[in-house]
């Protein structure tokens, strides 16, 4: 590697983001699926404040749990649109709710605006004092429920620098759910780790193939080979895969676990929570 190359920032080792933003490794984010919000389909004209209510009753019940981390997410928005289809009602409406549910909480968060909202999540993370936001499709690009995705990471990187918004960190899908992956199917799970690294993410993500579904460990001892990145399960974690996932991983983000029954529309379940962080305190030890 030439002298030049060395001095580049992007090339430059980074500290480790989980250790940054939670204070810790084997942290546990969790998400909160927000109920529909103004200008997608389900919405119904209820007030916002109600809608951050619910949002700041599952923060209190997530840090009462102990998790340590929150991301706050659109989720009620199902079906969701393209980013460029995605009005300036959802970033308005999540910057409000994110930044209420981190003064609430006192906890760190994280904005996933889908469908891979790259910019308005960065947006929103400028607004509300969030740490992070998620990208499911940083670099390349796939075919989603929603069409085909192109990898924003030129553009919302340029977008985060001109907000001054570097501190704000890239937690990026490597091979991301709900979708299929045939653009990129002569690319090695490694190397499409290695893509996000090189354009400039800050945490490598692992997913199942739907909500809810875990990564394989072998998809996720793939990733961690690909990249120097912290490396984070986005999906499928429960109390009977944490201990193996933490062989590997610096983080998961979990929700379907912790909700009632198990199914992420529903509120978070207290008994679950505290069984999920009864298993996590047994895997970090």
């Amino acid at each position: 590697m030439s002298e030049a190359t060395k001095a580049h920032p992007v090339f430059q080792p980074k500290p480790n983001a989980i250790e940054q933003i939670f204070g810790r490794r084997k942290a546990i984010i969790g998400v909160i699926h927000s109920l529909a919000l103004p200008g997608s389909p389900n919405y119904d004209g209820q007030p916002i404040s109600e809608i951050i209510d619910f949002a700041v009753a599952e923060a209190e019940r997530y840090k009462a749990g102990g998790v340590d981390g929150l991301i706050v997410e659109n989720h009620g928005d199902i079906p969701f649109a393209k980013p460029d289809r995605l009005g300036p009602e959802t970033a308005a409406s999540m910057a409000v709710m994110a930044d209420t549910v981190r003064r609430a909480s006192g906890l760190p968060i994280g904005v996933n605006v889908l469908a891979n909202g790259a910019i308005q999540a960065i947006a929103v993370a400028k607004a509300a004092g969030a740490a992070f936001v998620r990208v499911n499709q940083w670099s390349n690009a796939y075919v989603a429920n929603e069409g085909l995705m192109d990898g924003p990471a030129g553009e919302a990187a340029r977008y985060r620098a001109f907000l001054r918004g570097r501190n704000i960190k890239i937690f990026a899908d490597v091979h991301v759910k709900h979708g299929a992956h045939a653009i990129t199917g002569d690319r090695t799970i490694q190397e499409l780790a290695r893509d996000n690294e090189f354009f400039d993410a800050d945490v490598a993500i692992a997913t199942g193939q739907r909500t809810g579904d875990s990564a394989t460990m072998e998809e996720l001892q793939a990733i961690n080979a690909g990249t120097a990145l912290p490396v984070t399960v986005g999906s499928g974690v429960n109390p009977d895969n944490i201990g193996d996932i933490f062989t590997v991983a610096d983080a998961v983000i979990v929700a379907s676990y912790m909700k009632r029954d198990g199914v992420w529309w529903n509120p978070v379940d207290p008994e679950r929570l505290n069984v999920f962080m009864e298993a996590v305190k047994k895997a970090r030890n």
